[in-house]
């Protein structure tokens, strides 16, 4: 499990397993987002869900989730699939994040 603080003093948490695995995002220790993703082998992960429980909604925590994944995926030298409808648009949406992009 890896952690991660962000700017607006949320904490992300990781999990992952060789299947699958999903960062969590807690604020003040509860959790109020999630995004999932699934291996597609051992080089590349699908984004496959992103949500934040709609009473947190406009504090950023989707992008903060998709960009931990982002990380994730350029410090382990992976490629990420965004099939994730958000995830998707927001890596369209900022050139900085495309570049593990499979």
């Amino acid at each position: 499990m890896q952690y991660y603080k962000n700017k607006n003093m949320a904490e992300i948490q990781h999990h992952n397993n060789e299947k699958n695995g999903v960062f969590e995002i807690y604020e003040d220790g509860v959790k109020v987002g999630e995004m999932t993703y699934t291996w597609a082998g051992t080089d590349k992960f699908i984004i496959d869900h992103t949500g934040v429980d709609e009473a947190f909604n406009g504090k950023g925590y989707a992008k903060q989730l998709v960009i931990a994944g982002i990380e994730y995926a350029r410090e382990n030298g992976k490629k990420v699939i965004p099939l994730c409808s958000y995830a998707k648009a927001t890596i369209a949406r900022n050139a900085e994040l495309q570049d593990v992009l499979a």
